[in-house]
């Protein structure tokens, strides 16, 4: 971990036995998904991913696992450590932790560095204003645009680095941030996310999980790409459906009869989402890989629907829907419309897709 900052006495801490199931369920949090579906065990991670990184995904689930508020009682292993044991730490050290505990992990740009003084670091989910980052090490080996998720900690008027720090490729990055745009229906760039503390809390597992899943394929070979499913259940395959205006009809007289259906929501001028049925309660985990969208209180993005030039695009993420949309729109834009014509692209070509830009 840290460097300068012991905190050998807290990890045996939180395996001890009031700390130790907590500490498996944040490991959980991060490695379980991708455990699950790329097939290995906690104890295979470090033959797939290397014993460097291994330690790092350990230190971002312990990381989480100190900021973490347990119920009942509202209990924080940093305050019950310190309440316990902080006689036998250093000032400084007990800062340190104190500091990690209001931490949070982000994904970030690394720019203007300074190799053995440090960095500025960008929080691309966050928005904020740069940050200078003093770092002695780590400005050895990080490059300007390089991206990485990480806890930037506030100690003694400077800010440092945690840990658990990950390297992100810029493709993976932008997917992060792009998914979390869609989940929230961000579709500008210049547009916050405004994330609640819901939402930040559940950022680490979904870094390191989002960074598995961009390492392990790689690493185990394209034979262990994962089947994705939307969050109907159905196999992920990219369906976009174009329908040609009819002779004389106009973007504004189709978006008049878009505006009509109660399943539309107009997001722009040309762009609606189309919505499904807010799920009752938190979703069951199916054990396989879900790919999908939802508005910020939680409803389900179906579809999207736009209008570019003379004709109407449906763009879905399963055959199923494909089928489901393509009835809606002829149903109803009858008239309107001529016959629609549908390309469908896998996650594989799509993949590759993304890899020749």
């Amino acid at each position: 971990m840290k460097r300068g900052h012991d905190l050998s006495g807290v990890m045996k801490f939180a395996t001890s036995p009031a700390w130790g199931e907590h500490l498996g369920e944040a490991l959980g949090d991060h490695l379980g998904l991708a455990m699950e579906e790329f097939d290995f065990e906690a104890d295979e991670l470090a033959d797939i991913v290397g014993d460097h990184w291994a330690g790092v995904l350990w230190g971002c689930a312990f990381e989480d696992l100190l900021t973490r508020t347990i119920e009942p009682g509202d209990r924080n292993i940093v305050d019950d450590y310190i309440r316990r044991r902080g006689w036998n730490e250093s000032g400084p050290t007990k800062i340190y932790l104190r500091a990690l505990r209001s931490s949070v992990m982000s994904l970030h740009e690394v720019s203007e560095v300074e190799p053995g003084s440090g960095f500025l670091v960008r929080d691309l989910i966050q928005g904020s204003e740069p940050l200078r980052v003093s770092e002695r090490s780590a400005s050895q080996t990080l490059k300007q645009w390089d991206r990485i998720g990480a806890r930037v900690v506030q100690v003694g008027g400077k800010h440092l680095l945690s840990g658990g720090v990950l390297s992100f490729t810029m493709e993976a990055a932008e997917a992060i941030v792009a998914d979390l745009r869609r989940s929230k229906g961000k579709r500008s760039p210049q547009t916050a996310l405004n994330l609640d503390a819901d939402d930040l809390a559940a950022l680490p597992a979904l870094i390191s999980t989002a960074w598995l899943f961009d390492v392990v394929p790689r690493t185990m070979g394209p034979a262990s790409i994962p089947t994705l499913h939307n969050s109907d259940g159905e196999e992920v395959m990219f369906h976009r459906v174009r329908f040609p205006f009819a002779r004389g009809v106009t973007q504004a007289l189709v978006g008049e009869r878009l505006d009509t259906l109660p399943a539309l929501q107009r997001e722009t001028t040309h762009f609606w989402n189309w919505l499904g049925e807010k799920p009752n309660g938190k979703a069951k985990s199916t054990g396989r890989m879900a790919w999908g969208v939802t508005m910020a209180d939680g409803t389900p993005v179906l579809g999207n629907v736009e209008l570019k030039g003379r004709a109407l695009m449906l763009a879905v993420t399963s055959a199923e829907r494909a089928k489901r949309g393509t009835a809606l729109i002829n149903d109803a834009l009858a008239g309107l419309v001529g016959s629609p014509l549908t390309t469908i692209e896998t996650v594989e070509q799509a993949m590759a897709a993304r890899a020749r830009g």
